[in-house]
């Protein structure tokens, strides 16, 4: 895939807390992968994966451990421009987080 002039790093979205309860039904759950379809939509050519949410863990080698529920990937021009794309996130909305972090090329 071909990247933009100004969309030439990515940026990893590691979402934190809010209320993650399943859904009570399947029409609420609708809604939800709804809401975030929409949210994807908005990101364009920038959504670089869509990520999925995290589940049981273990931390091997250091005591601090990791609150993240979920990623995405995105590229965008800087880190103020990578910020800015998480204005509507769904994941906002609940009550979390979302920590941006530059994933530098090696």
């Amino acid at each position: 895939m071909a990247k933009s002039a100004k969309s030439t790093k990515q940026y990893l979205y590691l979402f934190t807390g809010g209320d993650m309860d399943m859904p009570a039904s399947e029409a609420e759950g609708k809604k939800v992968m709804d809401a975030w379809m929409a949210w994807f939509g908005t990101l364009g050519k920038n959504l670089v994966d869509g990520g999925a949410p995290l589940g049981e863990r273990k931390t091997v080698g250091s005591k601090a451990a990791s609150r993240a529920t979920g990623y995405t990937i995105v590229r965008a021009a800087d880190l103020k421009a990578a910020v800015a794309m998480t204005k509507e996130c769904p994941h906002l909305k609940i009550g979390g987080g979302i920590e941006v972090l530059e994933i530098t090329p090696m």
